[in-house]
């Protein structure tokens, strides 16, 4: 029986005598015509002579502090306009009989003749008491620039000598300090009058430290020079 089982297993196993062949189909394509695209000089592309870099940000870790030294030479390097001596008007222009209104580095300035001392006063163009432009005002009888709102009048110091309204045996508000008129470091060169644009006290005497830019020419009788001076009322309605 096993003989049996063994023989007919035997023949009922199928030994491929051939090996399967798969078979392949070509691809046909479709009969298109492909005309050559037209020559032309612009179809060319020029190489470019640029190159292409890709930045990478630095770390925030290796960003370095500027030191404190370098921050406080930037600040004192920075320029202040109001630490400058700047020309107001030639002095062949300015009439001594009365004062005179000017507009410099954007400050509202008054610039008369103190007879009493003999020299050019810059005041700024403002009373203390109600703040009318002392331009408008006169030189009184006996040199003092007087406002010509309430008659105020001040010295070449800026000192109130004299207010109108007060009483005689009263207290004495000439003194007061909130009486005094803002005054602006002056001076005469080169035949023009200069001013300091600031009025604290501290620069009272800045001339004496700094003194306005010196040309030896315009002092040389030997060349010959000329003065002339234009106002243009520069501002942003009439600069667009």
């Amino acid at each position: 029986m096993e003989g049996l089982r063994t023989s007919s297993a035997l023949s009922s196993t199928h030994m491929p005598t051939s090996r399967s062949k798969t078979y392949f189909t070509k691809h046909k394509f479709l009969n298109f015509q492909f005309n050559p695209l037209p020559s032309s000089t612009f179809s060319r592309k020029t190489p470019s002579k640029s190159k292409l870099f890709t930045a990478i940000p630095s770390s925030p870790s290796f960003v370095s502090k500027p030191e404190p030294e370098l921050e406080a030479d930037s600040r004192a390097e920075k320029f202040d306009w109001y630490a400058h001596w700047y020309p107001v008007m030639p002095v062949c222009d300015l009439d001594k009989r009365a004062p005179h209104a000017k507009k410099v580095m954007g400050l509202d300035i008054v610039v008369w003749w103190d007879k009493n001392e003999s020299s050019w006063r810059v005041f700024k163009d403002a009373c203390p008491h109600r703040l009318a432009p002392l331009s408008e005002g006169r030189i009184d009888q006996w040199g003092r620039l007087q406002c010509v709102y309430h008659g105020w009048c001040f010295n070449g110091s800026g000192n109130c000598n004299f207010i109108p309204q007060a009483p005689p045996d009263g207290p004495p508000v000439c003194t007061s300090k909130r009486a005094c008129a803002a005054v602006y470091p002056s001076t005469v060169q080169h035949d023009i009058v200069w001013f300091w644009p600031n009025t604290d006290p501290q620069y009272k005497d800045i001339i004496l430290k700094k003194q306005p830019p010196f040309i030896p020419e315009l002092d040389d009788p030997s060349y010959i020079k000329m003065s002339i001076s234009r106002d243009f009322p520069y501002g942003y309605a009439n600069m667009r």
